[in-house]
């Protein structure tokens, strides 16, 4: 699988305290980070730099401006109707 981080892209966390939980990219920042929010109130990941090897990315994307607010962000998710997905811990296996 090509991994695609891109602005916008939904990913789960893999590693980390905030393993599993789901998050939106928001701004890219090198070719090893990318900044993410979850945004804190939908999902409990706060706006912080991740490193991409701990991310996931899914083939769910939403329409956002780099480097958007967590308003933009939670509104997006909203028109998007992926507000509640977001919200769905995912289990992830130590394999």
């Amino acid at each position: 699988m090509v991994r695609i981080f891109d602005v916008g892209r939904i990913c789960v966390k893999i590693a980390g305290r905030e393993a599993g939980k789901k998050c939106v990219i928001v701004d890219i920042i090198d070719d090893k980070y990318v900044l993410i929010t979850g945004p804190k109130p939908v999902t409990g990941v706060k706006r912080r730099r991740a490193n991409i090897k701990h991310l996931e990315p899914t083939e769910h994307k939403i329409n956002i401006s780099k480097g958007a607010s967590d308003e933009e962000v939670s509104k997006a998710l909203i028109e998007a109707g992926l507000i509640n997905e977001m919200r769905k811990q995912v289990r992830i296996s130590l394999s």
